[in-house]
């Protein structure tokens, strides 16, 4: 059994979820004005200081500004939110936002050899052994969402490699934007987590303290799944469907 301690969530946690979500579906644009204290606790049935609090802490944030007087504008979230609202941007009111995913996966294909590069000049042979047991998990598992579980294990021993605060929150957003969709994208990621001589030859050029080839190989590892992923959202563009 795979159980998870019960997290207890507060009221204020609650309200600060529902109002944000409301933010990031576009519901609110940039300059509009949120309802009063009063009304917002009044429509979700809490309490002012609850609703007080969840605003306080969008305002710290930088998603809206509260002045004096019981006012609460809305600010543009793309001008001042940071990378911990793509898990929010992607899947909005339960559907995927496919311009979002097109930009996760250009990201992805860009900052990832940076990253397999910069783990090959600043861990070097410190790496091989986790590297290597990352390869044999991912040779080991042939079950397809177990697999991508597996790469992003491997990928978390570059991004320690690489050693850069930017890149690990960069990662840690993409991968929770991931997780909930990794079911759904088994049959596609096949293309990247199923070529294990690949993973092997870049585990090889980071050991051995090759940028260069660690690069090369991290590109030819991530177009293959970017490529089909890209392919299959141009596809939903043109056809909703």
């Amino acid at each position: 059994m795979h159980l998870q301690p019960v997290a207890r969530r507060s009221v204020p946690d609650e309200v600060y979820d529902q109002l944000l979500g409301e933010l990031m579906a576009g519901d609110m644009a940039a300059g509009e004005r949120l309802p009063s204290e009063r009304r917002l606790a009044e429509v979700l049935g809490v309490s002012r200081p609850a609703v007080r609090e969840a605003l306080q802490r969008l305002s710290h944030a930088g998603y809206v500004e509260v002045r004096q007087g019981d006012t609460t504008t809305v600010r543009d979230f793309r001008r001042h939110g940071g990378l911990d609202l793509l898990p929010r941007l992607l899947v909005v009111q339960g559907r995927i936002d496919l311009t979002v995913a097109r930009s996760i996966l250009e990201a992805r294909a860009y900052v990832g050899p940076r990253i397999a590069q910069l783990a090959a000049e600043r861990g070097g042979t410190k790496l091989a052994k986790p590297l290597q047991h990352a390869v044999e998990a991912l040779e080991s598992d042939l079950d397809p969402v177990a697999r991508q579980r597996a790469a992003l294990d491997y990928w978390q021993v570059l991004v320690d490699g690489a050693d850069s605060i930017a890149f690990r929150l960069m990662f840690n957003s993409m991968r929770a934007a991931y997780l909930p969709l990794i079911d759904a994208l088994a049959s596609v990621m096949s293309a990247e987590v199923d070529q294990i001589d690949t993973y092997r030859r870049l585990a090889e050029a980071v050991s051995s303290g090759d940028g260069g080839t660690a690069r090369d190989q991290a590109t030819q590892l991530l177009t293959s799944a970017t490529d089909a992923l890209t392919s299959m959202i141009d596809t939903l563009q043109e056809d909703p469907s």
